[in-house]
C-alpha cells in the first residue's frame, strides 16, 4: 500500500494591480494640485534639483546626504529621551523619528515652520496620555541646547569682527553717565516685565513640567539630549561643509559659523516656504567677500534643493515605516489641519491683544 505523494500546488500570478496603480498616479496628481495651491512649483523645482545635481559630483552628494541623515537621527534621539523620560511606556523610538522626519520635510516646503507645530501636535496623537502643554514643556527643553548655540555663533561673529568693542561701544566711552542711565534703566525695565509676566510663566511651567521632567536629572540630560543635540549641530555644519566644497568655496570655521547666523536670521524672519529667496539672500550676504555672488547662490539653492530632497523621501519612508501609509497620511493629514487652526486662533487672539491694548489706549486719552 502506497501513499501518494502531496501534490504541490502552484502559486497563484499576482495580478496586475491596476487600482493600486491608479491610485498612486492619483496622489501624484493631488501632492502636485497641492504643492500649486500652496505656491510651491513642483515641475520647476525637479527641473532645478536636476540641473543643480548635474553639477555635483555623486561623492559629495552621497556625503550631503549621510550628513542630513545624521543630523535628522540625532536631533530625533534627542526628542526621543525627552519624550521616553515623561512616559516611558508610551513611547517608540521609530514613531519619533518618523514625527521628527517628517516636520523636517514640511518646514522644508511650507511657510513659517509649521511642520514643527504638526510634528507637537503628532507627539500630543501617538503619545498616550500626553497633554499639548506637556509636549510644548519638552519642545522648551529640547530647544536649551539650540538657544545656546545660537547665542555662542552671535557671540563668535561679534567678537571675530576686528575693532567690534571699539565701534560698538564708542558711546560707553564718550556717554558714560547715559549709559549708566540705560543699563540701569533697562535692568529695572526687563525685572518689572518678569515679575509682570511671572506668574503666568510658573502656571504654564505646573502644566507643562511633565514633558520636561528629564532637567531634574542633569546627566541624562546632557548624555541623552544635549549630546544627540551637539551631534546633529556639528552634522548640519558638516553638510555646509560639503556644498561649499562641492562648489570650491574655502571652508573655514568663521565661514560656516557666518552662514549658520545668516540661517538662523533667516529662519526667523522668513514667510516663504521652507524660506526660499530669503536663505539665498542671507548666504550670498554671509559669503561676500569669500565668493562671488554666482557661487554663493549656486552653493544655497543647491543646498536647499538637495536637502530638501532628500528630507521628503526620508520622511516618507519612515512615516509609512512607523505608521503605514494609510495610517501616516491619516496622522500627518489631521496633524496639518490641526496646526493651520491653531496658528489661526494665535493670531486672532495676538490682534485681539492689540485692539484691545488700542482701546484702552484711545479711551484713556478721551478720559
Amino acid at each position: 500500500m502506497t501513499i501518494a505523494a502531496p501534490v504541490a500546488t502552484a502559486p497563484a500570478k499576482r495580478r496586475f494591480r491596476w487600482r493600486r496603480l491608479l491610485v498612486g498616479a492619483l496622489v501624484l496628481v493631488v501632492i502636485g494640485a497641492v504643492a500649486n495651491l500652496l505656491g510651491w512649483d513642483i515641475r520647476g523645482w525637479f527641473s532645478e534639483l536636476w540641473d543643480t545635481m548635474s553639477e555635483i559630483s555623486v561623492g559629495y552628494l552621497i556625503g550631503a546626504v549621510a550628513l542630513k541623515t545624521i543630523q535628522t537621527a540625532a536631533t530625533a534621539l534627542a526628542w526621543y529621551s525627552i519624550l521616553r523620560f515623561a512616559y516611558p511606556q508610551h513611547v517608540r523610538w521609530l514613531d519619533i523619528l518618523a514625527c521628527y522626519a517628517a516636520s523636517v520635510a514640511l518646514n522644508g516646503i511650507l511657510p513659517a515652520n509649521i511642520g514643527t507645530l504638526v510634528m507637537l501636535l503628532m507627539f500630543t496623537t501617538i503619545i498616550a496620555g500626553a497633554t499639548f502643554a506637556a509636549i510644548l514643556g519638552a519642545y522648551a527643553v529640547q530647544k536649551i541646547f539650540f538657544t545656546l548655540v545660537g547665542i555662542f555663533v552671535y557671540l563668535y561673529l561679534f567678537l571675530s569682527v576686528g575693532g567690534s568693542f571699539d565701534i560698538k561701544f564708542e558711546f560707553v566711552h564718550t556717554h558714560p553717565w547715559a549709559t549708566g542711565v540705560a543699563v540701569v534703566g533697562g535692568g529695572l525695565l526687563v525685572y518689572l516685565f518678569i515679575r509682570r509676566i511671572w506668574g503666568r510663566v510658573v502656571a504654564w511651567w505646573d502644566d507643562a513640567k511633565e514633558g520636561g521632567g528629564i532637567l531634574t536629572r542633569p546627566r541624562a540630560y546632557f548624555l541623552r539630549v544635549f549630546l544627540p543635540s551637539f551631534v546633529g549641530w556639528i552634522a548640519s555644519l558638516g553638510v555646509m561643509a560639503v556644498f561649499l566644497a562641492a562648489y570650491s568655496i574655502p571652508v573655514s570655521f568663521h565661514t560656516l559659523m557666518r552662514i549658520s547666523g545668516g540661517n538662523s536670521i533667516a529662519n526667523v524672519t522668513s514667510v516663504t516656504p521652507g524660506g526660499a529667496g530669503v536663505t539665498q539672500a542671507f548666504n550670498v550676504a554671509s559669503l561676500n567677500g569669500i565668493a562671488t555672488p554666482a557661487e554663493a547662490t549656486a552653493y544655497s539653492v543647491s543646498q536647499q534643493l538637495v536637502t530638501t530632497t532628500w528630507n521628503i523621501i526620508l520622511a516618507i519612508v519612515l512615516v509609512v515605516w512607523a505608521f503605514g501609509w494609510s495610517g501616516g497620511k491619516s496622522l500627518v493629514g489631521d496633524s496639518y489641519a490641526q496646526a493651520k487652526e491653531k496658528a489661526a486662533e494665535q493670531k486672532a487672539a495676538r490682534s485681539a491683544r492689540k485692539q484691545a491694548k488700542k482701546d484702552a489706549e484711545a479711551a484713556g486719552q478721551v478720559g
